[in-house]
């Protein structure tokens, strides 16, 4: 769920009344919203960097920090926001969105090289804009929220904004080798080239999350208008000489995209939010925008379109018993103008809400209006009776009992390095059936746990100074390849224990194994019991290793850990350990 933050003082002004912060907290909810958190800019800085020092200077603004539904890109800035809140109020109605006739010289034109990389692109013409630097900032923090959350951090959608007055059209969007793309990127001194780009921005704190998108690509996007100025190279970076300022009248808007159903709705979202700030207000002007084969279309769409809902299937659905004309006004005050026909509802949906979809969209939106605390409370239609799942309920008697038998339970992280399930071990991480994350954010977390045993020898390591011996104990999950499964890949219950001492102390865990055998009421027994079988494990010392088997299946280990292994989790004193699956106990 995105959050944006906000200016009270800023918003209060344009909602035209001011609020305590209790008082538009329910106002929020009241909207479907929730406000997270009031603080300032400073604050947020010294929370981020636990520095005062970093903050000095920095706004003192108080700042509104609100949730947004992660669907409802036209609340993602404060000009939505506001928007959406006064039509809800009933002070005013929602805005009506018109074009301005395309003109031919701003069209765009796709070459047949961008299918190779980002094949469609759509654009806009927002005419006689006025700036100031709330709502210059409003602006390009929106266009930020978009490409973290529906662009997919620029992966669907690229957004470019340009100063119009500093460009001719018709505009070109084409693909070319890197080495044959230099221009002046945005804030930068001179022109490079797109490689040297490439190499620049590797190590910006924002840019270079982008870079892997087209840097293993053979030609890069690029968008240059009719004399050869680069506008812009999607997704990475907009040019310097087309750069928007406060004193930008014309605005032209490109995006880039690998989903054009994306790209439609980000600029539908972009014009709509910023066309009040227009010379001729709500009006934006199309672009031509012509395919590789010659044929084109206009945007932005701005489609509105109508849905059609039965009034005793909305009440039904929510659990009210309102009038046709009484759901017509609470979908009116959700910027979804409606009118009562018969039985029916026909909604008008503006191109400002394209995460209306289904039917139930409307329904959500007429319980919001209604007042979710008012509706009434009632049995469910169908009784059901919950229950603790039993490899669960085992877990937590296991416990207890481990508890008991002197040991401290540990909880440890799922995701470990490679290293801990594989050379620690002294095995191969291609022999150990881990489920790898294919893009680790540090070394620590490079695959999901095998094994227990793992953790808690890091644990040992980290409370050396404790006095001797340490018993630790761990039930939890571990997650192994299995190409059998669904998901090519399962979970599995398992309990571990160590023991470090001045001794070795191998007695201490098969005592605790034979309790918990005995609590489970499994005999000593190979036919119809379990009992140990020598096995040579690298993990453990030689000739003092067996395997658990139960009734025939091995279910896990138990050993005194091999010196080469305590050595590599940097432990000096002997350690014991015993490691065994719970399932087959369920």
């Amino acid at each position: 769920m995105p959050t944006i933050s906000v200016k009270r003082d800023s918003l209060f002004k344009a909602l035209g009344q001011t609020y305590t912060d209790e008082e538009f907290e329910q106002l929020c909810f009241e909207f479907g919203l929730e406000l997270d958190e009031v603080t300032t800019e400073k604050q947020m800085l010294m929370k981020e960097q636990g520095d005062q020092q970093a903050a000095v200077g920095v706004s003192e603004d108080i700042l509104y920090r609100i949730d947004i539904p992660a669907n409802r890109y036209d609340l993602l800035c404060l000009e939505g926001l506001v928007n959406g809140i006064l039509v809800f109020q009933g002070k005013k109605s929602p805005p009506q969105y018109k074009f301005r006739k395309y003109e031919d010289c701003y069209s765009l034109h796709l070459t047949h090289a961008t299918a190779e990389i980002r094949p469609y692109a759509v654009a806009a013409i927002l005419r006689g804009i006025t700036f100031t630097k709330e709502s210059y900032d409003s602006f390009i923090d929106l266009q930020d929220k978009l490409h973290q959350n529906i662009c997919r951090k620029r992966t669907l959608v690229a957004i470019g904004t340009h100063d119009l007055d500093t460009i001719q059209g018709p505009f070109i969007y084409d693909a070319l080798p890197p080495s044959q793309i230099k221009f002046k990127a945005l804030n930068q001194q001179k022109e490079t080239t797109a490689m040297e780009l490439m190499d620049l921005y590797s190590s910006h704190a924002q840019l270079k999350q982008y870079l892997g998108i087209i840097k293993d690509s053979s030609v890069y996007p690029i968008i240059k208008d009719k004399n050869g100025v680069v506008l812009s190279m999607p997704p990475i970076i907009n040019s310097d000489h087309s750069k928007i300022t406060l004193d930008t009248k014309n605005v032209f808007i490109e995006c880039t995209a690998t989903d054009l159903t994306k790209a439609i709705v980000v600029l539908d979202t972009i014009v709509c939010m910023f066309s009040g700030y227009c010379s001729s207000q709500y009006e934006v002007q199309q672009c031509k925008v012509f395919a590789p084969d010659g044929t084109y279309q206009l945007y932005p769409k701005l489609e509105y379109r109508e849905e059609v809902i039965n009034i005793d299937t909305a009440n039904r659905y929510i659990g009210i018993n309102e009038e046709g004309s009484s759901l017509a006004g609470l979908l009116s005050r959700m910027c979804l103008s409606t009118m009562t026909s018969q039985c029916e509802l026909r909604v008008r949906v503006p191109p400002t809400r394209h995460d209306v979809i289904h039917a139930c969209d409307l329904y959500e939106d007429i319980a919001i209006a209604y007042g979710y605390n008012r509706i009434e409370r009632r049995e469910a239609a169908v009784a059901t009776c919950g229950r603790q799942q039993p490899v669960n309920k085992l877990t937590e008697q296991l416990r207890q009992e481990a508890a008991h038998a002197g040991y401290t339970e540990v909880l440890t992280f799922t995701l470990c390095s490679r290293e801990d399930v594989a050379n620690k071990l002294d095995v191969k991480i291609e022999d150990v059936p881990a489920v790898h994350i294919s893009n680790p954010k540090t070394l620590e977390f490079q695959v999901v746990r095998t094994l227990l045993l793992p953790g808690l020898l890091k644990t040992l390591a980290a409370n050396k100074k404790m006095p001797l011996p340490l018993k630790l104990f761990e039930i939890s999950d571990v997650v192994l390849q299995d190409k059998n499964s669904e998901t090519g890949a399962r979970n599995e219950r398992r309990v571990c224990a160590v023991y470090c001492g001045k001794t070795a102390g191998f007695q201490y865990v098969h005592g605790l194994l034979d309790t918990l055998m005995a609590l489970l009421r499994q005999p000593w027994n190979k036919d119809n019991g379990y009992y140990l079988r020598k096995k040579d494990d690298p993990a453990y010392f030689p000739g003092r290793c067996a395997e658990v088997v139960l009734r025939g299946e091995v279910i896990g280990k138990i050993g005194v850990i091999h010196p080469a292994v305590l050595t590599s989790f940097d432990l000096t004193n002997p350690c014991s350990a015993v490691e065994i699956n719970i399932e087959p106990f369920v």
